[in-house]
């Protein structure tokens, strides 16, 4: 790296399963050709140089290479700060599709896991040094891989919906039906059913919402939109659900597992998930095709 933080030579190789996970956090370095993720240029600057590694980091496959052909660990920067409250975990796991996970902080200082990061005994100890982690909780059965082993690392509680529970059926906490529940103070569960029979959106401090797969922002159409073209149970149901569900909940974050985040204004967001209710509700059945997808 010389004085102006270039660093040349990174490069996507053929291992990419085009989760989206870099360009999320590469934008403009890393793009989609191909139906895989693309290095777009190289970096300027050491900005750009720490959201390559960030992205290499996170990458499930680990597609995204450095220079070097390595990893640096010291180069790592999970879990990443979004705000005081909520941390990206990164490293991406295969077995969950390359979904995002998140840490939960809470003010007594526990925390709470949100999906799961790939497995691994060193990043549990990066994990559970923001705080003791009481409760992992799953959104659907989609990211249910590494639940288990987190959550007998942490001591905590393992959750999911009955409609999943096949996914996880030694999970501590069943949700049931599809009335909202509060699992701890400030955090609720809102069951979802759609993208999977037992999908969970959870909702905490009225400011984050931890939405799996049910919704999620696209860069494309600078808006929050649903895989309707990866939807495993019902397109329908998933319309009811958001019927059901959607002027209940207010938040300032969207944080899907798949897809990207968006920190907007709480009225805004609010009204953009009224607009989707409505379109979610003229969609019908299509077969599942992931090259559809809009990221």
């Amino acid at each position: 790296m010389g004085d102006e933080g270039f660093e040349g030579g990174w490069q996507v190789d053929g291992r990419c399963m085009n989760c989206d996970v870099a360009r999320q956090l590469a934008p403009g370095l890393i793009g989609e050709a191909g139906g895989r993720a693309v290095v777009l240029r190289q970096p300027r600057g050491r900005a750009e140089v720490r959201q390559l590694h960030a992205a290499a980091h996170a990458c499930p496959t680990r597609s995204v290479r450095p220079p070097t052909g390595r990893l640096d660990a010291a180069l790592d920067p999970f879990p990443m700060a979004l705000d005081d409250t909520v941390h990206l975990c990164g490293h991406n796991s295969p077995h969950t599709a390359g979904a995002n996970s998140y840490l939960l902080r809470r003010p007594d200082g526990t925390v709470m896991m949100v999906d799961t990061p790939r497995w691994s005994t060193s990043l549990a100890t990066r994990y559970e040094a923001l705080g003791p982690v009481t409760d992992v909780l799953l959104t659907h059965r989609d990211h249910a891989a590494h639940g288990r082993r987190y959550a007998d690392r942490f001591g905590a509680r393992l959750w999911i919906h009955e409609g999943d529970l096949d996914a996880a059926p030694d999970a501590d906490r069943v949700l049931r039906g599809t009335d909202p529940a509060e699992i701890a103070e400030g955090v609720t569960a809102f069951p979802l059913p759609g993208h999977t029979r037992g999908s969970v959106l959870y909702l905490a401090d009225e400011r984050y919402c931890f939405s799996g797969d049910s919704f999620y922002w696209s860069r494309t159409t600078a808006d929050i939109e649903v895989a309707d073209s990866v939807t495993w149970y019902s397109i329908e149901e998933l319309a009811a659900s958001l019927a059901r569900t959607a002027h209940r909940l207010r938040f300032e974050w969207l944080l899907p597992g798949h897809g990207d985040r968006r920190h907007l204004p709480a009225d805004d967001l609010a009204q953009r998930l009224r607009r989707l209710t409505a379109r979610t509700q003229e969609l019908r059945p299509r077969p599942v095709d992931f090259t559809a997808m809009r990221w």
